[in-house]
């Protein structure tokens, strides 16, 4: 089997992705603006057809390309004083160039158009999740779920799913039609595996936001996005509102970034040496994605191979004992859920008894997040029934005709 190769839209899509969740981007650099324009000129290239037979578009949908390009190259020529010295920007520069020459783009040409707005301008209601995903009907309730991550690292999942993971490296969390989240872990003192490195995505839609970039690191959980900006998607109506904004709980340690068009909070935090990330968010956002998008730790929960034993299989390789984290995390948490065994987890893990903090925070903005407080404090039983405890149907069919066809010999 041959492999598989994307088209050219898929692939500039995914290294300006890649480009955004790898950089961090100056106040006075607008490098995200050149690229948001150029996805937006290049989306519908391709998307239908133009009646001139199987040449004629492939010529057309080059030359939009080719205007797209030069477009993108003119933004960036503005950009450059300001951008000097930007990796995204130099990148974005060194990517155009190489993709004139590969498309065979003259230099010379007209640019892409500005997409013409719609007749008349979107009031802020129409950016608001109630109205533009009809939330707003009596008849439907919006149900909201909660993730968090958190920890060595721990993943408490949309499913109400509960892992403990091994991975390292960067990982998605969450990739839908409207946000992604990547989350990066690194090993730090003794055993213990930690978030270091939080990127969130929010992806451009309709007119309410162009594509936002928030990046938080380890020392580092800024109040602005990248751009520099703590607002983004301004809306004028009855009232003032934006579509995005950012707000500072904790100067430099926590976050809250709300998005008002999907009705979705995430909190970003540092409790102690590791990064923490909740999300709140309607169901039908959260499953507003397609099948290539089949790695979210917040949907599924950790790989299987990836998963950490429970800490009492792992109590003789701990610098404190068992007793004196139970002890110590039991203060601090009496519910004997999924966050004091993550907590104990995580003191037995690392050595230190201050990696509890992590835990404690992660039950707080779950608490703040899950309108129903009985479903807070998951167990941890709960938690291994919910994923391996549901029945086949199959055989739960064979086994009522086995105990119809006993009961008929019985009676």
């Amino acid at each position: 089997m041959e492999p598989r190769t994307l088209p050219w839209k898929h692939c500039i899509h995914l290294t300006l992705l890649l480009l955004l969740s790898s950089t961090q981007v100056s106040g006075s650099c607008r490098i995200l603006r050149c690229n948001s324009d150029f996805v937006a000129a290049t989306l519908d290239l391709g998307s239908s057809s133009s009646g001139g037979g199987i040449s004629l578009t492939r010529e057309l949908i080059n030359a939009g390309y080719c205007s797209a390009l030069r477009s993108y190259a003119t933004c960036t020529k503005r950009m450059a004083r300001a951008c000097r010295g930007d990796l995204a920007y130099h990148s974005a520069v060194q990517g155009i160039e190489d993709l004139l020459i590969q498309h065979r783009c003259p230099r010379a040409g007209p640019t892409a158009q500005p997409r013409p707005l719609p007749v008349g301008t979107l009031s802020a209601d129409a950016c608001l999740y109630d109205r533009s995903h009809g939330g707003s009907s009596q008849q439907q309730q919006t149900e909201y779920l909660h993730c968090g991550v958190f920890g060595d690292p721990h993943v408490r999942t949309f499913k109400e799913e509960f892992h403990t993971c091994a991975v390292k490296g960067a990982w998605p969390l969450i990739d839908n039609d409207f946000l992604y989240v990547q989350a990066t872990s690194s090993t730090m003192s003794g055993r213990a595996t930690v978030v270091t490195k939080i990127t969130i995505i929010f992806k451009s839609w309709r007119q309410c936001v162009e594509q936002q970039l928030y990046q938080a690191e380890l020392d580092n959980v800024p109040g602005a996005f990248a751009d520099g900006s703590v607002s983004s998607g301004e809306r004028r109506g009855l009232t003032h509102t934006h579509s995005l904004a950012v707000r500072s709980v904790a100067p430099g340690r926590h976050v809250q970034i709300t998005a008002a068009h999907i009705a979705t909070t995430l909190v970003v935090r540092q409790s102690g040496r590791s990064l923490g990330l909740s999300v709140r968010s309607p169901r039908n956002i959260v499953e507003a994605f397609g099948t290539e998008q089949d790695l979210q730790l917040c949907v599924w929960g950790c790989p299987v191979s990836q998963r950490l034993k429970t800490p009492k299989e792992k109590d003789k390789e701990s610098a404190i004992s068992t007793s004196l984290a139970r002890s110590y995390c039991a203060k601090l948490l009496p519910a004997k859920d999924v966050y004091y065994e993550a907590c104990v987890f995580d003191v037995l893990a690392s050595g230190d008894v201050n990696s509890s903090v992590a835990a404690v925070s992660a039950l707080q903005d779950a608490t703040e997040m899950i309108a129903d407080t009985h479903s807070v404090h998951l167990l941890p039983v709960a938690s291994a029934q919910r994923h391996t405890g549901r029945m086949d149907p199959m055989l739960m069919m064979l086994m009522m005709l086995t105990l119809g066809i006993l009961g008929s010999m019985t009676s």
